[in-house]
């Protein structure tokens, strides 16, 4: 891969050995995805921020690279509400940690973002823009509903380029590799939880290709980021593509094989997560919560009496923010609204093993050992609710 004399100096070392390590570590991963040369990008953003995730291993790999980055960078969510802590108690040996994590972003100039959803408010990339980011759910919706391009990076690999402000020209940077290989089609219009039952089933039957979906026109960019965020859950897949709503739909191959999903198919991938037993915890927020989602969620408990299960919702700061009335009309309620962490990179089982969730992601992880070791029951908003409404 080609460097140019400035970053030839960079790899010597002669701007220090954290921009070193940074720009050795983008030349090999270029190396091994035959790119000519490194490209500017827009903006990072970095997964690997809870201590659950990352451990001791992780916090000496920051702490080594340690250097100001170059380009707009933001943070995904870590273990706990740094606002108002949360949502469960954690050790003083978690706190220390987790705590030290954030330390060393801030030092690096990143910022306080703390959330998979990003482009609500802190960090929104345009079509066309070429990044740098990590998390599967937050590439998926970037390539495919704004038409930006970003690899599928992991957190050392996207805070490498935040620092180095550069990426390797190969992937979905290329867009002859964005163009669909499997063409899905579909019978009815699917609501928020079963896109994201769909997201699971193209995930463990598309062999990692990237799909045009039909049959979904009309679709709302919160209900297509369930999709995102189950299939990249579920698959190596960076993207989709979504006939009449997503910007590169017409990006198809000539040899692309089709796929039929039936209802049925959505049922029981659905089912496979569909515990019958009551909740100790009914979830919602993966990925985390926009303005619209939280508005209509207030719709729904407003003026209700809570009953049963704890009520959990998980955004960012800002939206927060921006739907504060919202948030007030939930909390009188009964539910807690949570930012800076989720459902996932919180140590949730210190306190819950039967959770309810309408995230087919949150579904796909939760029942794994190390990420929380719990009991399921994947169903839809209104189905969750009637366990909380009296």
């Amino acid at each position: 891969m080609f460097l140019t004399p400035d970053e030839e100096k960079i790899f010597d070392g002669e701007s220090g050995e954290a921009k070193k390590i940074a720009i050795r570590l983008l030349y090999s991963l270029g190396e091994l995805g035959n790119a000519e040369k490194l490209i500017p990008i827009k903006s990072a953003h970095v997964s690997g921020v809870s201590y659950k995730n990352i451990g001791d291993g992780g916090l000496k790999f920051l702490k080594k690279i340690s250097t100001p980055v170059s380009v707009p960078t933001t943070l995904n969510p870590l273990g706990f509400d740094l606002t108002g802590d949360g949502p469960v108690n954690i050790d003083e040996h978690f706190r220390e940690k987790q705590l030290e994590i954030i330390r060393a972003y801030m030092d690096m100039g990143v910022m306080e973002s703390f959330t998979c959803t990003p482009y609500y408010f802190y960090n929104e990339p345009s079509f066309g823009d070429h990044l740098s980011w990590a998390e599967s759910s937050a590439i998926t919706y970037v390539n495919s509903i704004i038409g930006a391009r970003t690899n599928r990076e992991s957190g050392p690999s996207a805070l490498a380029a935040a620092i180095i402000g550069k990426t390797p020209d190969h992937g979905m940077h290329m867009e002859n590799n964005r163009k669909a290989k499997l063409i899905i089609k579909t019978n009815r219009k699917l609501e928020y939880s079963e896109l994201g039952a769909l997201g699971l089933y193209i995930g463990y039957n598309g062999k990692g290709q990237i799909p045009l979906i039909k049959g979904q026109k009309g679709a709302k960019d919160f209900e297509i980021k369930a999709l995102a965020a189950a299939m990249g859950a579920a698959s190596s897949s960076p993207m989709f593509h979504v006939e009449g709503v997503t910007p590169e739909a017409h990006l198809v191959a000539d040899d692309a094989s089709v796929l039929d999903v039936e209802e049925d198919q959505i049922k029981e991938t659905m089912n496979k997560y569909a515990g019958d037993e009551t909740p100790e915890l009914i979830s919602i927020g993966c990925p985390h919560l926009s303005v619209e989602e939280l508005n209509y969620i207030a719709s729904l408990v407003h003026g209700k009496k809570k009953i049963g299960p704890d009520l959990f919702l998980f955004t960012n700061r800002k939206v927060k923010e921006r739907a504060a009335g919202a948030v007030k009309v939930i909390e009188d309620f009964g539910g807690k609204v949570f930012v800076d962490t989720c459902m996932v990179v919180s140590p949730l089982s210190n306190r819950y093993q039967k959770s309810a969730t309408n995230s087919g992601k949150a579904s796909f992880y939760l029942p794994l050992k190390e990420y929380g070791n719990q009991k399921i029951a994947f169903k839809g908003i209104l189905e969750m609710l009637k366990w909380v409404i009296a």
